[in-house]
């Protein structure tokens, strides 16, 4: 041990002695003037990090006095001192007034007076361990007491504990001014969902929770607004507890609806149990995710063997979920069925307490044409509840997917039923839609005509999205009701119709009459005339009208009942009576079940 230079007790510990007396200054002097401060100087140091037995006396009666809820003055904390017997032993008035020149951040200073404690601590036990290893009789392994006493105060100084855990607690109580200084909530969907917060979505089995909450996940994911609510992008984690096989699906036909795809959002196909050890895995790398949003699909799910009835047991399963909120700052939104009757969600109470927001989803109809999917607040707890939010359903044919039997892959997606919503997001085939009905691009063209369309009229469209776009735009035309007559159609009875196209002459169909040769006088020839029959919807003289609708599986023009009933197929390609499947009808099956 000859190498190693013995430490005095003249030796400096400390190289800024000066800098880091001028730190203690500060966080004192600002306590005075600043006592709104002191519960956050208190979450840093304790009244060991002073290097100067005067300073901690000053801070014993600065913390006394706001303790009592009296004035930090320099002449109160004086007095204080005075009393205490220990006014010349902190320095005096004359100190006590220099300290309160320290106008600062006291929590700023706190920091940098921690940090130099703990370089001390680390400093003395050196020293220590030198000197122990250089006595006349030293034993081996016995430094190994000074390092465990070390350790164990570096525990306490990090649990906030000072060696009295009253202290400790009684250093986290906040007066009503302090308040203010707590963060508010940060909105993550409109006044819905919000950052570090716990929500949950309920309803009966097979009402569309999991569409509804793949919704709101894919538009955090994508940052866009969802049905007219601001967002606030970032990570998304789905934990697929339940149905994890039809998950892909319904995300494809997301991203084949809207055009994009279903960014920032991330999936695991597969459950893990909250009160299981993996569960603490599960927490820990969410936190070094730190995701926006995190969803549990479902809670029971990730509480199998959890007595639900109990909220001995259901609050343990709550608080584990609490704890990967904490970890996070995320919200953690979990989706939870209803009981058989009523509106509230299947078990025992103590999970509803613990929410921020709870959402209620329901649906009423039997098949995709009809189905209402209505989402309603049931619980907000800092916010107003909101008007209930309804949403139809739109069946998507996945491009490319078939079943066995060849019949296509179909899935659906949410459509909001609110005329206030802002309207679909760019780039989607409903905005393109919206472009080409905005340009007066006739609603019945295909999708060859529409890229024409597009590049005539400089509209920057995808050709993966130009099929979706004829539906969506010969879907519309039917719902909304617009005529499918053929302009002649509408037209006065005495308006004399256009000349025949292609005849080189100036003809009309009243002109030629039944058997009459081309270059005859015009007359009807001798006889009765025939009855002229009355045209139907999409017909002109019996024949198809060429600006009528055509069908989005042959692309031929529509006539008859099935263009009068809004029908965009012919009956032979009907899904389900004919042998060319395409797209939705009005025998559509009901979506499937979440």
């Amino acid at each position: 041990m000859d190498n190693v230079r013995h430490l005095t007790p003249h030796d400096p510990a400390d190289p800024h002695g000066q800098e880091h007396l001028d730190a203690e200054r500060a966080v004192l002097g600002g306590c005075m003037n600043l006592p709104k401060e002191i519960p956050a100087a208190r979450g840093i140091i304790t009244r060991v990090d002073f290097s100067q037995p005067a300073h901690e006396l000053i801070w014993d009666a600065v913390t006394a006095l706001y303790d009592r809820g009296e004035p930090t003055t320099p002449l109160a904390v004086s007095l204080e001192l005075d009393k205490r017997g220990a006014l010349q032993r902190a320095g005096g008035t004359v100190y006590i007034s220099q300290i309160a020149d320290y106008v600062t951040d006291p929590a700023y200073y706190a920091t940098a007076v921690r940090e130099r404690a703990d370089l001390r601590a680390e400093a003395d036990l050196g020293r220590r361990i030198v000197q122990q290893a250089t006595a006349p009789d030293a034993v081996p392994g016995r430094a190994v007491t000074f390092i465990d006493d070390y350790l164990a105060r570096q525990r306490e100084r990090s649990a906030g504990r000072s060696g009295d855990p009253a202290d400790a607690l009684l250093a986290e109580l906040l007066d009503a001014a302090a308040l203010d200084g707590m963060p508010a909530l940060e909105p993550l969907v409109g006044d819905l969902l919000h950052l570090d917060s716990l929500a949950r979505i309920i309803g009966p089995s097979g009402h569309m929770k999991s569409f509804v909450t793949i919704d709101l996940a894919a538009h955090v994911g994508t940052g866009t607004r969802w049905h007219g609510h601001h967002v606030r992008q970032g990570t998304v984690v789905y934990l697929v507890a339940e149905g994890a096989r039809g998950i892909r699906k319904r995300v494809r036909a997301w991203e084949q609806h809207h055009g994009m795809k279903m960014d920032n959002v991330l999936f695991l196909p597969r459950p893990v149990q909250a009160r299981g050890p993996e569960w603490d895995t599960f927490i820990e790398a969410m936190r070094r995710l730190e995701p926006a949003m995190i969803v549990i699909d479902t809670q029971a799910r990730v509480s199998v063997g959890v007595e639900e009835n109990s909220n001995t047991e259901l609050g343990i399963v709550i608080e584990r979920i609490e704890d990967l909120r904490r970890a996070t700052g995320a919200c953690v939104l979990v989706i939870h069925h209803t009981g058989h009757i009523g509106e509230h969600g299947r078990g025992a109470s103590a999970a509803k307490g613990a929410l921020q927001s709870e959402l209620h989803v329901s649906k009423k109809g039997d098949n995709a044409r009809n189905i209402i999917v209505t989402m309603k607040v049931g619980k907000q707890k800092d916010d107003e509840e909101g008007r209930d939010i309804q949403f139809g359903l739109r069946v998507v044919t996945l491009d490319g997917e078939y079943k066995p039997d060849g019949r296509p892959v179909t899935s659906v997606v949410l459509e909001p039923l609110d005329h206030a919503d802002r309207g679909p997001a760019p780039g989607t085939a409903a905005h393109l839609a919206q472009q080409l009905d905005k340009a007066g691009v006739p609603s019945h063209y295909g999708r060859d005509r529409l890229r024409s369309e597009c590049v005539r009229l400089g509209i920057a469209a995808r050709t993966d999205l130009l099929a979706e776009v004829a539906r969506i735009r010969k879907h519309n035309t039917n719902r909304n009701g617009t005529s499918h007559l053929s302009p002649d159609l509408t037209q006065p009875s005495n308006t004399q119709p256009d000349p025949i196209p292609g005849t080189g002459t100036d003809k009309t169909p009243a002109q030629t009459c039944p058997g009459q040769v081309e270059d005859s006088s015009g007359q009807a020839a001798s006889g009765p005339v025939p009855p002229v029959p009355t045209p139907r919807w999409g017909q002109v003289d019996g024949q198809p009208d060429p600006s009528s609708p055509l069908c989005t599986v042959c692309e031929q023009p529509l006539t008859g009942y099935r263009l009068d009933r809004g029908y965009d197929t012919h009956l032979a390609c009907d899904p389900t009576t004919g042998s060319h499947p395409n797209g939705p009808t009005d025998n559509a099956p009901a979506p499937e079940e979440d």
